[in-house]
């Protein structure tokens, strides 16, 4: 069957068929009958043989997530409800863990192709596969399959997207339900005392009532009956949601956060952004589709592209884009502000969250957040460690393991929650909130206290900061300065690439805020998996080795150039410490620091003031930097390791893929012995040394890089009290001793001989 003659434009075919579906809808059917209309409408739009939909279930005792055939048309009808696949088997499967679409003309010879002879599916060759997303979460994936080898084009997947977005509606506003359709579940167990597993985002204890964080979106008209009207609808909402934010800033509770408003001030930027309010507007106007419906479309484009990132602070960013689109669709539903009455004590829980959203709720009654995402440098984790809130997030199945009203206990200071637990329990674990807050006056007194070891060494610990609003937290955590500021940041939430008077102002606020502590600057980091909003980009399949970071700057050196020249501008007069990232040979660092004397040369010629110092030096991520040591001593000033992709580069390993996330360890014998012979090399050229990532913010593993010869660590900036904690009840003679001991073991990880270390030495970790 060929697409070419059998489809109309896919979109007004599209529009079409969304009309059909919502008039089915209101008709009085079963869910089953719902289902099977939808399947047929569908294929019979798409000129396809085959249309299923499989929905996604949860069963512990078949291994987890997995996809079930809900409803099809084309198949064997008895493969519904026995036909199942795994998140990530088959091409449905690959669609459902990639949350994107997946096009295939030849599915057999796929190497994801999963064969089910229950299905009967032998004589078709091509397969269409999209995920039925509702914030950033799989419901299910849409297939639609012919028997000649079909090339589906980029219109037909987007009417199919249209398709899925509107059933995630359905499904959402209950007109179609799958949940009466789940297997697996275990009422009983959600009566029982549960404890999850987190990652801790602020530290703190609170107990409370579950309450879910719900936005009440529910889009029920997709298709425009006036596409210009719903034009100037959007252009009216997105006024009316500026002043709001507007009107946001000017509350006195808002300005007494301090730095937190810039976040605020983000959303602004973004809301200003004609870019993203032109997207929307062309997918209401190429659509059809109602206002809401195309912030929806452009919400799960934008989640879907941002989600390929695999840098956690970058990939944070898309909540507070996510908090935009929710601030604009409340607006446009006209949802008010009206809210169900809270508990006078609860616990926040929610996918995700973005900071503005977190303000909107009353602070005196909110006693903690619980995130099934989230990480440390997330805006809402920030904003919380300003209120003082507790917030653990990468809790993974907290939605469906904890029920609304539920009493929690959140325990953010070490990574759990605990739910329902029974009374006795609950008063021990009162008790032990009252206790954290008598610590809690403490551990405010720990920041101002010198980082300086048992035998008199002195350990300089510092923070990493991507954006103005991070730096009050270098001072609130007494760090002695900023060891690596990501410059790339402003970039990403900008729409267009900053000027160097732009620049320059930039680096100038973030030298005043830094009053006086010293600020280490690395130059752009982007490319791979991280890449400008107004640069075009080529796929790469291995993204993170590919052209990025300095690599970009050599060959394009004008946006280096300009980049140096504002940093330059911007430190006249005081000192100046610059970081060129994904350095692999000596002569790429050779090359970058003769564009930074050219700068420097002109400014001293059109009589600018030059920086009164001046400090040049390189990331070593690349291990290939690990051999070309003495020559590159020669020519740095100073050495930063960035643990995270060394790491990755040295075991081969995806740091994204959460199948080898606990594969290899840090702190195995040949990491350490790694990072001992950096250290040697370094100290015996008189070039100081750094560490910046993961490795330097948990004590035990910045415990053995001490060992190991390092004395300066960055780290986010609510870990920096738990690093003072360790350096001052640490011994360095003693644990370089010790870890010397263990460099020859053939241990898959050390990680137990240094706990016991520090536990029989006193060292606190």
């Amino acid at each position: 069957m060929s697409s070419k003659n059998n489809k109309t434009s896919a979109w007004g075919g599209s529009r079409r068929l969304l009309k059909l579906l919502r008039d089915q809808m209101k008709g009085k059917s079963t869910n089953q009958e719902r289902l099977a209309q939808t399947v047929n409408l569908i294929a019979r739009d798409i000129a396809a043989e085959v249309c299923s939909i499989y929905v996604m279930r949860r069963g512990e005792h078949l291994g987890g997530e997995y996809l079930e055939l809900a409803a099809t048309m084309g198949l064997k009808p008895e493969a519904v409800y026995k036909t199942r696949l795994h998140k990530g088997e088959g091409i449905v499967g690959q669609c459902a863990a990639l949350a994107l679409p997946m096009a295939v003309s030849d599915a057999p010879r796929h190497p994801n192709f999963a064969y089910r002879p229950e299905t009967g599916e032998e004589p078709y060759q091509s397969m269409l596969g999209v995920p039925i997303l509702r914030s950033g979460r799989v419901l299910g994936v849409i297939a639609v399959q012919n028997v000649t080898h079909r090339h589906y084009d980029e219109e037909e997947v987007e009417a199919l997207e249209t398709i899925a977005m509107v059933l995630a509606e359905l499904i959402a506003g209950g007109t179609l339900s799958v949940s009466a359709l789940e297997t697996g579940g275990n009422q009983d167990e959600l009566e029982k005392p549960d404890r999850i597993k987190g990652l801790c985002l602020n530290e703190g204890m609170g107990i409370g009532q579950a309450v879910f964080h719900n936005r009440g979106i529910v889009i029920s008209r997709i298709i425009a009956d006036d596409v210009e009207e719903e034009v100037q609808r959007l252009e009216l909402t997105v006024k009316e949601m500026r002043l709001s934010i507007d009107e946001m800033l000017t509350r006195s509770d808002i300005a007494a956060l301090g730095e937190q408003r810039e976040v605020l001030e983000t959303y602004r930027m973004f809301a200003e952004d004609r870019g993203w309010v032109g997207k929307i507007t062309e997918a209401i106007r190429v659509g059809g589709m109602t206002a809401e419906a195309a912030v929806q479309k452009i919400q799960n484009e934008t989640r879907s592209r941002m989600g390929k990132i695999s840098d956690p602070y970058l990939r944070e960013r898309l909540a507070d884009l996510d908090d935009l689109a929710n601030r604009l669709l409340h607006h446009l539903l006209d949802l008010g502000e009206d809210k169900p009455e809270l508990p006078d004590e609860f616990i926040l829980l929610a996918r995700t969250l973005g900071p503005a959203e977190l303000l909107d709720y009353d602070w005196d009654r909110l006693k903690g957040v619980i995130l099934e995402e989230g990480s440390p440098t997330a805006h809402v984790a920030l904003v919380a460690q300003a209120l003082e809130l507790p917030i653990i997030g990468r809790c993974r199945d907290v939605l469906t393991r904890i029920r609304e009203g539920d009493t929690v206990v959140l325990d953010a200071s070490n990574d759990q929650v605990f739910v329902r637990p029974k009374e006795d329990v609950l008063a021990t674990l009162r008790t032990s909130v009252k206790d954290k807050k008598l610590r809690w006056a403490e551990t405010s007194a720990i920041r101002d206290w010198v980082p300086e070891t048992l035998d008199g060494n002195r350990i300089s610990l510092n923070v990493n900061v991507g954006l103005l609003m991070d730096l009050p937290h270098m001072h609130a955590c007494g760090a002695d300065g900023v060891g690596l500021y990501r410059t790339e940041v402003p970039f990403m939430v900008r729409k267009s690439f900053p000027g160097v008077a732009e620049q320059a102002e930039l680096y100038r606020k973030a030298m005043d805020r830094s009053e006086g502590k010293p600020v280490v600057f690395r130059t752009l980091d982007v490319g791979g998996d991280k890449v400008l909003p107004y640069w075009s980009s080529i796929a790469e399949e291995n993204p993170a080795m590919g052209w990025r970071a300095i690599r970009i700057g050599l060959d394009r050196p004008a946006l280096l150039r300009q980049q140096l020249r504002a940093l330059i501008r911007a430190c006249a007069g005081r000192k100046l410490s610059v970081m060129f990232p994904m350095i692999s040979e000596t002569s790429e660092f050779i090359a970058a620091r003769a564009l930074l004397d050219r700068e420097l040369e002109r400014e001293k010629t059109i009589g600018g003031v030059l920086p009164k110092e001046l400090k040049v030096g390189a990331m070593l991520e690349v291990p290939a930097l690990i051999w070309q040591l003495p020559a590159l001593c020669r020519e740095v000033d100073f050495l930063s390791v960035g643990s995270n992709d060394l790491m990755q580069f040295v075991f081969a390993t995806d740091r994204g893929n959460t199948r080898l996330a606990r594969r290899y360890d840090a702190l195995s014998p040949g990491v350490l012995r790694m990072m001992r012979e950096i250290a040697d090399a370094t100290h015996q050229a008189g070039v100081d040394l750094s560490l910046c990532g993961d490795m330097a913010g948990h004590p035990l593993e910045a415990m053995a890089l001490i060992g190991c010869g390092f004395k300066s660590l960055s780290m986010p900036a609510q870990q920096v009290v738990g690093a003072k904690k360790m350096v001052r009840s640490l011994d360095v003679d003693s644990v370089t001793h010790f870890v010397t001991s263990l460099l020859n073991k053939p241990d898959h990880s050390l990680r137990s001989d240094l706990e016991a270390y520090a536990k029989s030495s006193g060292v606190v970790i």
